[in-house]
């Protein structure tokens, strides 16, 4: 039954649909930032308050439409203010944030002041003497009295706290809030004291609330802007510290790639000079299959240095090639054609081509000549024999169409775009081809410096293939314009020399066996030069192909020399593979690699590895290495022997000494006239069971047993068992 004037109960009214709007608002304001404690502690606030209004300001009880006795709605319409008086040290305390603990107790304790005699007087006194009027005003009297020590205490401590650290924005912050519980203190003082009607008390209290919500929503936004204003700040300095760091890394980078560029820049004329030399004494003295090695590995020296230089140039921006010339495309095709056709007839490929003639370009002869070098060597390294091979030049308008496909091992889909990528390589599936990862990078460059376009896709006539086309613009030269630059082709196409022949040497039992595991064929047949007269020497290009011939081979390996980067199965995993099989994990080996850095040495040595040695290495390092660790071997199993030989003869003294205390025994046996169920009794004994144990093996009475015993006693002249088994052996 509302009771109140109706323009009052609209106002208590509008208030607690405001008081809701703002509790549900901060409660969102804080899930999303739960942090910021004191939101949660003022939308706790504003929650009891809107009980606090329901219950004692927007409904006079008591009230006969209630179905509760009116004791009870006494208690409830008047004991709602104090719960929420009881919350308000807590609130204080979390809010003014005081130093260390100064508001402790009230913070934690205070409540009991209110809520003990609410309980006592509304729960206890006011149903046994039905008096409210004398309630409401006996109830007030503790938590008045604690009111006022609580402020004087809060005020003292506000004074305190502004004296240490004079700090008047703070300290004006915890006034609003110590002004603002003053005016909630005095409220119960109104209503129980001075008789004003209640919802003037609620009215009273409302404005406490709305005044203490503005302040507490000032201070928000002024934390709110201080952390924005922060925050821009932290941004600022931010991007002055990361414009900063990048410019000093930039500046590193430039350095170092400066450096980079001189070096390679310095190297290559000793490489020329070399290879010059060198041309110079074959040219002489004629081809030896050593020279040609060193040749091929000079060749390909030369030209990874002139990738990366190449490389570098690109990426700083310069200009590489001059593509003001003008370059018959089907010449240059065709005059390397006729070194790869040689290459593939070794390696048992088939190369087919179909050059339209007279295709011109306006491009620098040397970028066309290294596109088509870069294509076709790819095509034809990931390509096994027996293998076909197809390179077509044709146009099409304004167009020239140069592609290459192949019946490979292919590219994944997901790759076609990474092979484009400097350094990248399809390592699981290079087939025991070296490279940096350079060539395609820097056709992909020239061909875009040439407003092209290089494609990748799956060959549909093969199981397996790819297909890479480039498409370059065509120039069609006038009447009297020709071809004004001139242009070799070299005699190295990128590939290394093809050694095709792995041959293992025959077992001999006289010589020790040595695996080799090494993907570059001019390496390992290098070692197998070195070592072939010495050893038994076994080749693998893998971990796959090691393991298959641990299983082949005449003898287990007395060693295995092997590298770490390889296809199908890598020095590592062929070591762990290794230590896993008990036939094989005693065998040593040596980890022989270009991956130098600490941790690979670690992981090598804790798989096993005796030693570990980076490339380049010295070949009589090498050697001696290989002796040392087969000597310590044969030293290992001579040790084991004259081990085992010394076990067996100590053996073979201890059963002598045995047949002696026998054959003393038997003596003694006679000497003492022993009869042969008292042997066997005696025999029973000395395996230390009871005299009941062995009544029970030989179908005796223990007493019988015991008449044998002393029987044995006295003939042998002793008195327990300990004596008679020390004479009969000695």
């Amino acid at each position: 039954m509302i009771h109140l004037p109706i323009s009052v109960n609209l106002v208590i009214l509008v208030l607690i649909i405001l008081e809701i709007a703002i509790f549900v608002h901060q409660s969102i304001l804080y899930f999303a930032r739960p942090h910021e404690k004191g939101r949660l502690w003022h939308t706790l606030l504003i929650g009891l308050l809107i009980l606090y209004n329901f219950d004692e300001t927007l409904f006079m009880l008591p009230d006969p439409h209630i179905p509760l006795p009116y004791i009870t709605q006494g208690i409830i319409s008047e004991s709602t203010g104090y719960f929420v008086t009881a919350y308000i040290p807590f609130y204080a305390y979390k809010t003014m944030n005081f130093k260390g603990d100064r508001t402790g107790f009230h913070g934690w304790y205070g409540w009991l002041f209110v809520l003990i005699p609410t309980l006592t007087f509304f729960f206890i006194y006011y149903p046994i003497s039905e008096n409210l009027l004398l309630t409401r005003r006996y109830v007030f009297i503790i938590p008045g009295l604690y009111a006022i020590t609580a402020l004087y205490a809060t005020g003292k401590w506000i004074f305190m706290e502004y004296k240490e650290d004079n700090n008047r924005i703070i300290t004006r912050e915890r006034l609003y809030i110590f002004l603002a519980i003053i005016f909630w203190c005095t409220q119960p003082l109104v209503g129980a004291f001075a008789g004003a009607p209640k919802w003037i008390v609620g009215l009273f209290s409302n404005v406490f609330f709305l005044v203490l919500n503005a302040f507490f929503m000032r201070q928000l936004v002024r934390k709110s802007r201080r952390e924005y204003n922060l925050l821009q700040e932290s941004n600022r300095t931010l991007s002055e510290k990361v414009r900063e760091r990048t410019a000093q890394l930039e500046a590193s980078n430039e350095q170092r790639t400066n450096t980079f560029v001189n070096l390679v820049h310095e190297t290559k004329t000793p490489i020329t000079l070399i290879n010059n030399y060198l041309e110079e004494y074959i040219a002489k003295y004629g081809h030896k299959k050593e020279l040609t090695i060193v040749k091929n590995s000079i060749d390909k020296l030369n030209r990874n240095i002139s990738n990366l230089f190449e490389l570098e140039r690109y990426n700083k921006g310069f200009i590489i090639y001059d593509h003001a010339q003008l370059t018959d495309f089907s010449q240059v095709l065709s005059d390397n054609l006729i070194l790869f056709k040689s290459y593939c007839n070794k390696k048992n490929l088939v190369l087919l081509a179909e050059i339209e003639e007279d295709v011109w370009i306006k491009a620098d002869p040397d970028a066309i000549n290294a596109i088509v070098i870069n294509v076709i060597e790819n095509a034809i390294k990931f390509t096994c024999s027996p293998g076909k091979i197809r390179v077509t030049l044709a146009t099409d308008g304004t167009g020239i169409y140069f592609i290459v496909k192949d019946n490979g091992i292919g590219i994944h889909e997901g790759l076609r775009v990474k092979i484009f990528e400097p350094y990248y390589q399809i390592n699981s599936l290079k087939g025991g081809f070296q490279g940096m990862g350079l060539g395609l990078p820097i056709v992909k460059k020239t061909v875009d410096d040439l407003k092209g376009q290089i494609s990748t896709d799956n060959n549909p006539d093969e199981e397996h293939g790819t297909i890479m086309t480039i498409v370059l613009n065509r120039y069609i030269p006038g009447e009297k314009e020709d071809s004004l630059s001139t242009y070799s082709v070299p005699n190295y196409s990128g590939l290394e020399i093809e050694i095709t022949e792995l041959i293992d040497t025959d077992y001999n039992d006289q010589l020790k066996t040595i695996l080799i595991i090494e993907d570059n064929r001019a390496m390992i047949h290098y070692l197998f030069s070195k070592l072939v007269d010495t050893y038994n020497v076994v080749l693998a290009l893998n971990g796959t192909e090691a393991l298959a011939k641990l299983k082949s081979y005449a003898a287990y390996p007395d060693l295995i020399v092997s590298d770490v980067m390889m296809d199908k199965m890598d020095g590592f995993k062929f070591a762990s593979v290794l230590s896993e099989i008990p036939e094989w994990r005693h065998i040593p080996f040596i980890f022989l690699t270009a991956k130098s850095t600490p941790g690979d040495k670690l992981i090598g040595l804790e798989l096993g590895a005796v030693d570990y040695i980076q490339k380049p290495f010295s070949t009589i390092e090498l050697l001696q290495k290989v002796s040392s660790i087969l000597e310590n071997r044969d030293h290992q199993k001579t040790t084991m022997i004259n081990t085992m030989i010394h076990a067996l003869n100590k053996m073979g003294s201890r059963d002598k000494m045995q047949e002696d205390i026998v054959s003393k025994r038997v003596q003694n046996h006679k000497i003492f006239n022993l009869s042969g169920r008292e042997i066997e009794i005696i025999q029973l004994v000395r395996q230390g069971i009871t005299y009941k144990q062995i009544a029970e093996n030989l179908c005796l009475s223990e007493k019988t047993i015991d008449k044998h015993i002393q029987n044995i006693f006295l003939k042998i002249k002793v008195t327990n068992k300990t004596q008679l088994l020390l004479k009969l052996d000695t």
